[in-house]
């Protein structure tokens, strides 16, 4: 895989929402990048976050997932 995932192409990708709602302006949206094994963006779908993204490799989105559900308390 690619060591700088920033230079792989996203554009017109789909990605999948993720709200905590109410959802009027949008909140997360993630998507796999296309091409390259277990690496993916997440965007801030609000209009303030537009054109922002950050981009991880499957074990480092994994490890802030159950970092963050631990952190918070909250069972998956």
């Amino acid at each position: 895989m690619n060591d700088n995932l920033y230079t792989l192409p996203v554009e017109n990708i789909e990605t999948t929402n993720f709200c905590g709602g109410p959802c009027t302006e949008g909140c997360v949206d993630v998507a796999a990048i296309p091409g390259a094994a277990d690496a993916f963006v997440v965007r801030d779908s609000k209009p303030e976050g537009d054109g922002r993204e950050l981009r991880f490799t499957a074990a480092e989105l994994d490890d802030f997932a159950l970092g963050w559900v631990k952190s918070r308390g909250l069972t998956a």
